[in-house]
């Protein structure tokens, strides 16, 4: 199953960022900024929080990651499922000048720990690290782009990061609140189960005619506040096509979220469908062609397909 979440959201060289504030900071800075396991030599900006700049790496590149706590912070440990908001400094190995840096724009990136989103070499240097840390880590392609590259970013490329763990908020496992009723037998009916498991989704026989219109409805309507257009909501979600009820995209199949800042939520439906709904909540959005796709054949996805989605908010990055 392939994974369209680079369909559904602005595609930024690690996803999106969502701009925010730190409730913890990192340790007293470092006083030589010298790399100690042969990174790259951070030569200004080694403190937490101030924008680094990096030297060229020396030699050839770690084969394996390679993660260094420059400082430790005493802020919480990150675990599975965790929503980070680190802000960061990338290049590559063999250059003296990043390809990206959160610090400029002043908005640390989100991201879900043991989720989705970012490669693996992120996922792998963050988990078990403390709220408030610095670290500075070096990835090797089979961990970051591979033989493809990305953007600017070579093929094959050893990627070097600079990573300020800013915040860390405990994401729910589940959608819950109040059960709505589903009296309607032309639409799909959406599970009610709590324990962080895929809701089923059963489909109305084939006959039936989907929505002309978006529909957005509960199906446990949460107590957390309104979502708005300027909101980044943490999701779990699968994603069907209306005709034969297959499923096209799960975040279940791989036990993670999604971040969906939803002012850059391209599929029109997606995004008029969570505006408004309460966090926390379970919500069934089916989704016309003219607000989905359209006319246009997307990674499987038949043109002119109406869709269905089962969207948990877990909660606000």
């Amino acid at each position: 199953m392939r994974r369209i979440a680079g369909l559904l959201v602005v595609p930024a060289l690690l996803l999106s960022t969502a701009a925010c504030g730190s409730d913890d900071k990192g340790s007293d800075s470092i006083s030589s900024s010298a790399s100690k396991g042969g990174l790259p030599t951070i030569t200004a900006g080694a403190g937490f929080g101030e924008k680094p700049t990096l030297a060229k790496g020396d030699g050839s590149p770690p084969k394996e990651l390679k993660v260094e706590v420059i400082t430790e912070g005493k802020g919480a440990v990150l675990k599975k499922g965790d929503q980070a908001k680190v802000n960061y400094l990338g290049q590559e190995w063999d250059e003296d000048k990043p390809f990206d840096n959160s610090f400029d724009r002043k908005q640390p990136f989100d991201v879900a720990v043991g989720g989705g989103g970012v490669i693996e070499g992120w996922q792998k240097a963050l988990d078990g690290q403390k709220v408030g840390s610095r670290l500075e880590v070096s990835i090797p392609p089979s961990l970051g782009y591979g033989a493809q590259g990305q953007g600017d970013i070579k093929g094959n490329a050893t990627l070097v990061f600079v990573m300020d763990i800013v915040k860390s908020t405990s994401v729910p496992g589940s959608a819950s609140g109040s059960e709505v009723a589903q009296s309607n037998p032309e639409l799909p009916k959406v599970g009610t189960n709590t324990d962080g498991k895929a809701p089923s989704v059963t489909f109305p026989a084939a006959s039936v005619t989907p929505p002309a219109k978006l529909l957005s409805s509960y199906v446990l309507e949460g107590k957390g506040p309104e979502l708005t257009a300027k909101d980044t909501v943490i999701v779990k979600y699968q994603a069907y096509l209306w005709a034969g009820g297959k499923q096209f995209d799960s975040t279940y199949k791989t036990d993670a979220t999604q971040t969906f800042p939803l002012g850059q939520i391209t599929l029109k439906g997606l995004k008029d469908g969570l505006v408004g709904k309460k966090v926390g909540s379970r919500v069934l959005l089916v989704i016309p062609p003219d607000q989905a796709f359209g006319d246009k054949e997307q990674q499987g996805i038949p043109k002119n397909s109406t869709l269905v989605f089962e969207v948990d908010l877990l909660t606000k990055a």
